[in-house]
């Protein structure tokens, strides 16, 4: 049951869609709010799905992913799932691709760095490949870069954090390098540091926001993407926050 719980229902485009269809129901029945409704969510609509707002949001919240950070008293290098692709028939799970960007940031971090390596994520619902087996497999294969910890069970960022907590305690590692994306980091590192870690952000690169062309204003999928990842951290965040 928990898992047809999502909080995709609060995050455009489904919370303005729905508020739409309320609208026109609301309409139908003759009550006063129902086209006012249908308007304001039509409006949000199109604005989360500019490049305009997604970039907006995204530009902001990666302000608070510091490019320059201390690296030098940093113990081990943990690297974040992101997420799985679900296989064809008959064939495994694959690494999303934001999960592929994040084994190569893990890369560049190892060969910057020299530092053990953890990674973390679960399988996705209903799947049998974790992220965290299939990003040790691609760092191994890929790019020569072995893994000493692995986490396999995480469903969440702040799984993520607290579940590699208890497999470094042993070594007595307290202090790690946090590789994820740029818009990830603060809701990444916000977990880290309440379940007892010091971590330090491995400078991702920031999304460039530049509104210079006609199309900026217009709906389109980068837009909405930019604007679901956005209020995805958001909302997150302050979970976290009032759960933790």
């Amino acid at each position: 049951m928990s898992q047809l719980i999502s909080t995709a229902f609060l995050i455009p485009p489904a919370v303005f869609i729905w508020l739409v269809l309320v609208g026109i129901w609301l309409s139908l029945r003759r009550a006063p709010m129902g086209p006012l409704i249908a308007l304001v969510a039509s409006v949000c609509l199109y604005a989360t799905a500019t490049p305009l707002l997604g970039g907006y949001l995204i530009e902001r919240i990666e302000e608070r992913a510091p490019l320059n950070a201390d690296l030098s008293r940093a113990q081990a290098i943990v690297v974040l799932g992101g997420g799985l692709r679900r296989g064809g028939p008959d064939e495994k799970d694959w690494l999303d691709p934001d999960t592929l960007v994040r084994v190569v940031m893990g890369a560049e971090a190892y060969r910057r760095l020299n530092l053990p390596v953890a990674v973390t994520g679960g399988p996705r619902p209903g799947g049998t490949d974790s992220e965290a087996a299939l990003m040790r497999a691609a760092l191994d294969k890929d790019f020569s870069v072995p893994v000493t910890w692995v986490d396999e069970h995480a469903r969440t960022t702040y799984e993520n954090a607290l579940f590699i907590s208890r497999l470094l305690a042993p070594a007595h590692i307290d202090t790690v390098v946090v590789v994820t994306q740029a818009w990830h980091m603060p809701r990444a590192l916000w977990a880290f540091g309440h379940v007892g870690l010091h971590p330090v952000p491995w400078p991702a690169p920031h999304q460039g926001y530049r509104i210079d062309r006609l199309d900026d204003f217009l709906p389109g999928p980068q837009g909405l993407s930019d604007s679901y990842t956005a209020f995805h951290e958001l909302i997150g965040a302050a979970y976290y926050r009032l759960r933790y």
